[in-house]
């Protein structure tokens, strides 16, 4: 940084926006029956509105606080599609707000919720149908308590509460009819575990769609934002742990890499060494940070027929506030000397809680200070590694048709699914979905049901 911008200045400007930085990198459609071409879609050019006021613009406010919100709103979203209950999810919103809406009570309201699901309910002798949905909607409300836990009294217990939400998202795959085919695939020297799902045991050949998570969502996410779509409309769908993403990050300790190619080329082996795959019919989803990721791994797997970004993106870094990318300098000791000694000291519990998570799938040392109540001293690194995610000089290689999907009131990645519709050469289409019909803000967390009919409809299509 230059020396025209002092400590105290740099320190001033991030009171108040770090907060806004974590909700950036935590987490009306047009048509309802949209018509897609292969040839470039007409756009519109308008501008995109300010957001209005409030932590929801234009839907219910569950929480006062941003962040807390669109997590809510996420996972009262997955009602729809089975990964929620809008009861128990309102029941708990109303828990925590009574108790005082903290980390703390965020976590512990969701996870004892995740506990009392993953247990049979006294009141009858369930069937495996009801025992599986419980397994899926313990999987969302430890999901929900996971992306908290570094905040609350008991951070340490991260790699636990992972567990318990991988444990009840096997146990759901478990009772599913076909269950999931499950299996690591060599990458590098840590395997990636996958589930595949298929429609029925027939072994038809049918089209696949892999769907790729973003930097802090977990498999029950590639269930209501894909996998339940896809088996209802003859698809199979795979879903898969890359590095920076559950098992990988929380038990194998593999930050993301910027190369994901390289783990996108062996799911693509392992598919089509699969007679129940259709070898020209593979397509690439990703949603959240994935529809950076995706784009990268599509610029160089040619045997993927499609790729759809949920949204579209092309720099990850900048969906943290310039004064936070400012505290990257030159070098790494510059770099850390600001942070350690101006920056860290002056944040509050809160703000250092939102880049603890945020900075940990990004670096491994982040993430073990963080469990023990502690805020990485390294901010060069993890901030290099997000920087070099961006796909800008990329995107023109990508040769499959393309779906850039755009949310209105976008709130981590504004104006950059445009950016990268613009820079694609491929053909491609843009979808901008809507506060007209609750469709807005980032994944659509009001309406992943919509959601998944612009991307299917669009697949079956083009693919």
């Amino acid at each position: 940084m230059g020396d025209q911008t002092s400590g105290p200045s740099r320190r001033g400007a991030l009171a108040g926006l770090v907060g806004a930085a974590g909700a950036a990198v935590a987490a009306g459609c047009t048509a309802p029956r949209p018509r897609y071409t292969r040839r470039p879609a007409t756009v519109r050019t308008s501008p995109v509105p300010a957001p209005k006021a409030g932590p929801a613009p234009g839907v219910m406010t569950l929480f006062d606080d941003e962040g807390f919100n669109f997590s809510g709103l996420w996972a009262l979203g997955g009602a729809g599609q089975g990964s929620a209950d809008a009861g128990e999810v309102l029941t708990a919103v109303n828990t925590i707000n009574k108790a005082g809406l903290s980390a703390q009570t965020y976590t512990q309201t969701f996870r004892r919720l995740g506990d009392r699901l993953t247990k049979e309910p006294g009141n009858a002798r369930p069937d495996a149908e009801t025992m599986r949905f419980r397994a899926l909607r313990a999987a969302q409300y430890y999901a929900q308590a996971l992306s908290c836990v570094l905040g609350s009294e008991d951070p340490g217990s991260e790699e636990a509460l992972y567990q318990a939400g991988r444990g009840a998202w096997d146990a759901f795959c478990g009772l599913c009819d076909p269950a999931p085919v499950t299996d690591n695939i060599t990458y590098e020297s840590t395997p990636l575990p996958v589930w595949f799902f298929r429609p029925d045991a027939s072994g038809r050949a049918r089209p696949t769609v892999i769907l790729t998570n973003g930097s802090d969502g977990q498999n029950v996410d590639m269930w209501t934002y894909g996998v339940r779509t896809a088996l209802d409309r003859g698809w199979n769908a795979l879903v898969y742990d890359g590095p920076g993403q559950g098992q990988l990050l929380f038990v194998n300790r593999v930050p993301f890499t910027p190369s994901w190619e390289h783990v996108v080329t062996p799911v693509v082996d392992w598919l089509l060494a699969r007679s129940d795959v259709n070898r020209a019919k593979i397509a690439l989803a990703g949603l959240s940070m994935a529809g950076n990721l995706t784009a990268r791994a599509a610029a160089f797997e040619e045997r993927i027929a499609a790729l759809v970004a949920m949204p579209g993106l092309l720099e990850p870094w900048l969906a943290f506030p310039k004064q936070v990318r400012e505290i990257l300098a030159a070098t790494k000791d510059e770099t850390n000397n600001v942070w350690n000694k101006e920056v860290a000291p002056k944040l509050s519990r809160t703000d250092a809680a939102i880049l603890k998570t945020r900075f940990e799938p990004f670096s491994v040392p982040a993430m073990l200070a963080a469990r023990q109540g502690k805020l990485f001293t390294d901010f060069y690194t993890p901030a290099k590694l997000i920087q070099s995610l961006a796909t800008t000089n990329v995107v023109s290689r990508i040769k499959v048709p393309t779906l850039v999907l755009d949310y209105e009131f976008e709130q981590f990645y504004p104006g950059q699914a445009r950016q990268m519709y613009e820079a694609l050469t491929a053909p491609k289409d843009y979808v901008r979905l809507t506060a007209a019909t609750g469709a807005q803000m980032h994944c659509s967390p009001m309406a992943p049901q919509q959601h998944c009919e612009v991307v299917f409809d669009w697949l079956q299509q083009t693919v």
